[in-house]
């Protein structure tokens, strides 16, 4: 399949290496990572190596120094192959590292950004809580000043990267005022700072997702991130980068199915030939093709506007709501052209089609995403 878009040699030359490490390192361990429910520290740090945890991080602060578009195709092409490992980079890199490299101070930079940005240490954000997640603005987690220290009481759910063995720090959203949110840096290993288990889910199983605790939790005053009651300005910003990353996974996702589906039918035969041979078959896969291609110029679009300083929130909006559509399709088409093989956990496009459902709620549901398609358009 062709790109459909004119990638620098640079842009070529990462997605290449993303690619073979990928598939060489990877894909031999992702379905026995996926039925574990496995964390692969080990793969994470073999990433980190190559600088792919730091991707759209300048040089000066510990990152690789490439533009948005190299972070896409990054994510794209680990997401081809394993999703969950995907979305540990992008939630990292997008959710954890971002928030201090845009609001953070020159001490706090100095303090954590180098270590995240090489992906030394990983970094989570927490927003979602129990009753507060489509409407982030509902959070209930408290921070009130003490003695020149913040002290924490509240929870967060579904917070990816928090309890590895790799983790260092999580951004946390919370009150500080009746009318007043803010975000504030917690370490690991803070006192009254808790992770629980790894929660169980239906897909990305090796990632790690946890809730967790604040019960008294003492931070320095100075780890509140930018200026107090900044808090809700500041995460709609992150949201609207992130989404593209979020996006790029989904394209990822459906360029894998269709190439499980395009492999599965050239080799599966019935009625005495491969079942690529009829049409029924063809229709499905020309259908995802077509589909894969418009998809990447969605993503690539909004990276390129991201890179260029535009607007892009919207663009951003669109592609990840078309891409999580179009991972379900992809992976549901692919699925259906493996026939009862496709139902078995022995072929991948099994653990892809658990994994895709979750592009519909992450980061954004489809609900909220076409409200702000529908707010972009002056309604």
């Amino acid at each position: 399949m062709t790109l459909g878009y004119d990638l620098s040699d640079q842009h070529a030359q990462l997605r290449e290496t993303v690619r073979a490490f990928a598939e060489g390192q990877l894909a031999p361990v992702a379905e026995e990572l996926d039925r574990e429910g496995r964390f692969p520290a080990e793969l994470v740090q073999a990433a980190a190596e190559l600088g792919l945890l730091g991707i759209p991080l300048p040089e000066s602060a510990g990152g690789s120094g490439f533009d948005t578009v190299a972070y896409a195709i990054a994510i794209e092409e680990l997401a081809r192959v394993d999703s969950s490992f995907a979305i540990t980079v992008a939630a990292h890199t997008s959710l954890g590292t971002m928030p201090i490299h845009l609001f953070g101070s020159e001490q706090q930079k100095a303090r954590w950004l180098d270590d995240l940005a090489s992906g030394r240490g990983l970094g989570a954000f927490g927003l979602t809580e129990v009753g507060a997640g489509s409407d982030a603005g509902a959070t209930r987690t408290t921070a009130r000043l003490d003695g020149g220290e913040w002290v924490i009481d509240g929870s967060k759910m579904f917070i990816t990267n928090a309890g590895t063995p790799l983790s260092k720090l999580v951004t946390i959203t919370a009150r500080t005022g009746p009318d007043e949110v803010s975000n504030i840096v917690v370490e690991n290993g803070t006192a009254g700072y808790d992770q629980s288990q790894p929660l169980k889910k239906m897909g990305w199983r090796s990632s790690d997702t946890r809730e967790l605790t604040f019960t008294g939790c003492r931070v320095p005053e100075q780890n509140l991130l930018g200026p107090r009651g900044e808090g809700f300005r500041q995460f709609l910003e992150i949201l609207d980068g992130g989404r593209i990353s979020v996006a790029a996974l989904g394209l990822g996702m459906a360029q894998g199915a269709f190439e499980m589906g395009l492999s599965y039918a050239k080799q599966r035969e019935q009625f005495g030939r491969p079942i690529g041979s009829f049409q029924a078959i063809q229709f499905k896969l020309a259908d995802i093709a077509t589909e894969v291609e418009a998809a990447r110029n969605l993503v690539y679009k909004a990276a390129w506007l991201k890179d260029q300083g535009r607007a892009f929130a919207q663009q951003a909006a669109i592609a990840k709501l078309y891409t999580g559509e179009l991972a379900r399709r992809a992976c549901n088409e692919s699925l259906q052209i493996h026939g009862g093989y496709g139902f078995m956990d022995e072929y991948p496009i099994s653990r892809f089609y658990r994994d895709a459902k979750v592009l519909e709620i992450g980061e954004g549901t489809n609900e909220v995403q076409r409200l702000v398609i529908a707010r972009g358009l002056g309604l």
